[in-house]
């Protein structure tokens, strides 16, 4: 990746590019640190695009050495729009989805193409929620690509377990916004419900990103779309048994969207994971739990390394 900028910090921030990941799946990918540092790649969670990874953040992953590579799952943002009309509700609740709706395995399938067009063999991942999911996937389907898996405030997929709260629930069931300032009071509200409770919300930041994303593409059928997924991939546990990649589970003891059973159901099923909790954090990245975060997805990677 090329058009590179520097930083204030020192780090480098390189512009945002387009990539042809293959199957007709165009993703939108950005990268921050030396290209010749350690490869980590961050994937985003529900509806959340490549910003959600905050670019604080990522410069501070970058100065541990990593070339860090953040990117718009297909459905969000910059990147590719399925042609499957949206789940209604129903769908979601009987798993009957339309022809062609895509499962978790096609996403990984996505970022082992992504990966081929950055010419890399194989990255550490980072993935929260959904990306969590996608990060587990690849590990278990495409194994010489992932050299360890962080997996963060996600699950397993089985039923019972990771549940969002039903007041979650009653948040996210609501119409979608139809205008930039809607999107953002209602980003607002959803984040300081979900958010880290045990960390200062910043409102001011909520707003900020919610604006950038409706920019870069708000739409809300192609969240659905990744909802659905999710659904119809069904429980993964037997799957996440069969990897094989140095695996650590990070979870929050404060998490209203992914209970908190996720997170042990995934460590419990893959073979080896170290599992940590973070008091007071919820379902998102609070700038008071960064350097902990850091700490944890840097000293993974330099753990996988030492282990080879």
């Amino acid at each position: 990746m090329s058009g590179t900028t520097t930083t204030d910090g020192g780090s480098t921030m390189e512009d945002e590019r387009l990539l042809d990941a293959g199957n007709g799946i165009t993703l939108c990918a950005q990268a921050f640190g030396d290209p010749d540092g350690t490869p980590l790649l961050l994937i985003s969670g529900l509806g959340q695009q490549l910003i959600a990874w905050p670019t604080a953040l990522c410069e501070q992953l970058a100065a541990q050495g990593l070339h860090v590579i953040r990117f718009d799952n297909r459905d969000v943002g910059r990147s590719t729009r399925a042609a499957v009309p949206p789940p209604k509700p129903q769908q979601l609740l009987t798993r009957r989805f339309a022809p062609g709706q895509y499962t978790l395995a096609d996403m990984a399938r996505d970022t082992a193409g992504l990966l081929d067009a950055l010419e890399l063999e194989s990255v550490h991942v980072a993935g929260r929620s959904m990306g969590g999911m996608i990060g587990q996937t690849l590990a278990a389907r495409h194994p010489r690509r992932v050299r360890s898996l962080t997996s963060i405030m996600s699950t397993t997929g089985a039923r019972r377990i990771g549940r969002p709260a039903l007041s979650t629930w009653r948040l996210m069931l609501g119409k979608p916004s139809k205008e930039r300032t809607e999107s953002i009071e209602r980003a607002v509200v959803l984040w300081r419900h979900i958010g880290s409770h045990g960390f200062p919300f910043d409102e001011a930041e909520v707003r900020a990103l919610a604006g950038t994303a409706w920019d870069r593409g708000h739409d809300p059928a192609g969240v659905g779309r990744q909802l659905a997924a999710i659904i119809k991939s069904g429980d993964r546990t037997r799957e996440l048994r069969t990897i094989a990649a140095p695996t650590l589970v990070v979870h929050g003891d404060r998490d209203r969207m992914v209970a908190p059973t996720g997170g042990d159901a995934t460590a419990a099923a893959i073979p080896g994971a170290r599992q940590v909790t973070i008091a007071g954090m919820g379902h998102d990245l609070p700038v008071g739990a960064w350097p902990r975060l850091t700490e944890l997805i840097a000293g993974q990677t330099r753990s996988a390394v030492a282990a080879r």
